[in-house]
C-alpha cells in the first residue's frame, strides 16, 4: 500500500531557517528578561541591541506634547487669551497691550516657536518606537511561521510512520490470512 497521491511533501527547514529560529528564540528570551528586570519608566520597547532609555530631552518633549495636546491646555489658553483681549479692551487708557495686541501676538509666536520642535521631537521618537514595534512583530511572525513549519513537518513524519505501520500490519494480516487459507484448503 502506498502513500496517498495528493499528500504534499514538506521540505525540512534549511539550516538558515533553523539558525534564524534559534536567534529569534534567544531574542524573545532576552526580551522577557529585560522587561521583567525593568520598571515602566523605562521605554516599553526592547530592540535587538538592548534596552533603549529615554533621555532627559525626550522626557521634556513628551511632557510638553502631552500638556499642549490636551483639552485642558486649549481651554486654559483660550481663557487666558480672552481675558487678555477683554482686559486690554476694557481698560483703554492704561492697557498694557492696546488693540492690535502686538505683545499677545509676540507671546503666541514665542510659544509656537518652542512647542513645535518639542512636538516634532516627540513625534519622531514615537515613529522610531513604531518602527521598532513593527520589526518585533515581523520577527515574531517569522518565528511563528518557522515553528508552524516544524509542527507540520513533525505531523507529516508521524503520519508517514503511522501509514508505514498500517501497511506493515496489513501485509502481516494478509500473509496470516493466506496461511490460514492454505491450511484450510489442505484440511479439506
Amino acid at each position: 500500500m502506498s502513500a496517498p497521491q495528493n499528500s504534499k511533501v514538506i521540505q525540512p527547514l534549511s539550516p538558515q531557517d533553523v539558525e534564524q529560529l534559534e536567534k529569534l528564540r534567544n531574542h524573545r528570551r532576552d526580551h522577557r528578561q529585560v522587561l521583567d528586570a525593568n520598571k515602566p519608566d523605562v521605554l516599553q520597547h526592547v530592540p535587538i541591541d538592548g534596552l533603549v532609555k529615554i533621555t532627559f530631552g525626550q522626557k521634556v518633549a513628551d511632557k510638553v506634547t502631552s500638556v499642549i495636546g490636551s483639552w485642558r491646555f486649549i481651554i486654559f489658553q483660550s481663557t487666558a487669551i480672552c481675558i487678555w483681549i477683554v482686559g486690554n479692551s476694557v481698560v483703554t487708557d492704561g492697557a498694557w497691550d492696546p488693540y492690535p495686541f502686538i505683545l499677545l501676538n509676540l507671546l503666541l509666536s514665542f510659544q509656537a516657536a518652542y512647542t513645535a520642535p518639542a512636538i516634532m521631537m516627540s513625534q519622531n521618537r514615537q515613529s522610531e518606537l513604531d518602527r521598532h514595534h513593527a520589526q518585533n512583530d515581523y520577527e515574531i511572525n517569522v518565528k511563528a511561521e518557522l515553528e508552524i513549519e516544524l509542527l507540520h513537518e513533525k505531523i507529516d513524519i508521524l503520519k508517514e510512520q503511522e501509514l508505514l505501520q498500517l501497511s506493515e500490519t496489513v501485509k502481516q494480516l494478509s500473509s496470516q490470512i493466506e496461511q490460514l487459507t492454505t491450511q484450510l484448503s489442505k484440511q479439506t
